[in-house]
């Protein structure tokens, strides 16, 4: 039968004109800096944002800690969100590779942070007790939130939260453009505030690999060097690069305005699945409050739930019907919409969850067991 994959917006596939692209791309050695290809992708890129310069690399967790090692002196510390991607789902990267510590702070429901918590959170740099606060990292959008996209005006009020401490603001834009989209946003305005920037390609962006980042040149060059520290410099990479050109470009040529098709379709969905007994609130910060699953919280692609089931049980049930989705922390299930998901399959994957919350059967007990255990991109 068909699949139906709503696992991650990474399993979209390149459309045709990418592949075109990729087949067709004008190549050189980009660690020489030859690559044409590379480089027109990065110069759009930070002409999007309204940055100075661009780096491609191959994704969005080494776009994060290029970004860590260029900004942060070994012994520093990193004040970012508890469950941000480069907390939860790096392996310690910026404890490993960039020397760092961390300071952490609960998201919010809306997926920012406190800005008076994260003032709070800057170390006295006179005690010799203490880190020195070297950094502030935000998440957008927010993933364990249900992927809330954060605001122009919050963006702003936190830059300069972490400006007035001293120290750079950089933003995890995994998925920036569901925020702009989402938001109706300038994405130079929304990306303003920030001293970095980093984006994936190979999400709702549908291309095959990687991310850039962006900054000032002086930044950029820190980020080059950090990106061959640990191994990213690569050469005749126009080929990945190509597909990037082509989602970037504007309007229906491109790839950034369909992602509200993809907004949509997961509202769809959310809203079926509120009505069906056995799918409840996620919990956490996804859905603090108790009761069914609440489509409102759905602002971008991904709809995050809980089942009255075993959860385990319920999963395999879908797959077994052609839909796949995975286990999230705190006991959750994640679904998310991309490129190559249709309103008919939302409609057939709704048809799917009942069947399946049928075949699992009821819990005594709600939803399994929350952890931290689940999905990572």
């Amino acid at each position: 039968m068909p699949i139906i994959d709503l696992r991650s917006d990474t399993v979209t596939k390149p459309t045709p004109e990418m592949r075109r692209a990729m087949a067709e791309a004008e190549v050189g050695d980009d660690v020489f800096g030859d690559d044409p290809t590379v480089a027109a992708l990065e110069e759009r890129a930070a002409d999007l944002l309204g940055k100075e310069a661009g780096l491609f690399v191959a994704s969005g967790a080494m776009g994060n800690l290029v970004s860590m090692v260029a900004h942060l002196g070994r012994g520093q510390e990193l004040i970012t969100g508890e469950q941000s991607h480069i907390v939860m789902d790096e392996a310690a990267s910026h404890a490993v590779v960039a020397g760092s510590s961390v300071r952490v702070i609960r998201e919010r429901p809306d997926g920012t942070l406190d800005p008076d918590e994260v003032r709070a959170a800057f170390r006295d740099p006179g005690d010799v007790h203490e880190p020195i606060t070297g950094l502030v990292a935000i998440e957008n959008a927010s993933a364990h939130t249900m992927n809330q996209p954060l605001s122009v005006e919050y963006t702003r009020r936190i830059g300069a939260v972490a400006h007035d401490g001293g120290v750079p603001l950089h933003v995890d834009g995994a998925r920036f453009w569901n925020s702009v989209v989402a938001l109706d946003a300038d994405a130079r305005e929304l990306a303003g505030p920030a001293d970095s920037v980093t984006f994936c390609l190979s999400k709702g962006l549908a291309c095959p690999v990687g991310s850039v980042v962006v900054g000032s040149r002086e930044f950029i060059w820190k980020a080059r060097r950090a990106r061959k520290l640990l191994g990213g410099g690569m050469r005749q990479v126009g080929v990945l690069a190509a597909p990037g050109l082509v989602a970037l470009r504007d309007g229906s040529a491109g790839m950034i305005d369909r992602l509200a098709e993809d907004h949509a379709n997961a509202r769809r969905l959310a809203e079926a699945l509120s009505a069906l007994d056995g799918i409840v609130s996620a919990g956490d910060v996804a859905q603090p409050a108790p009761g069914p699953l609440d489509p409102s919280r759905v602002a971008t692609n991904f709809v995050v739930f809980k089942v009255e089931r075993d959860r385990a049980a319920f999963i395999d049930a879908l797959a077994r019907r052609g839909v796949l989705v995975v286990p999230y922390p705190h006991g959750q299930v994640r679904a998310v919409t991309h490129y190559g998901i249709e309103p008919g399959d939302i409609e057939t994957a709704i048809a799917a969850f009942r069947d399946a919350l049928a075949e699992a059967g009821p819990t005594t007990n709600g939803a399994s067991p929350g952890s931290l255990a689940g999905a990572t991109a």
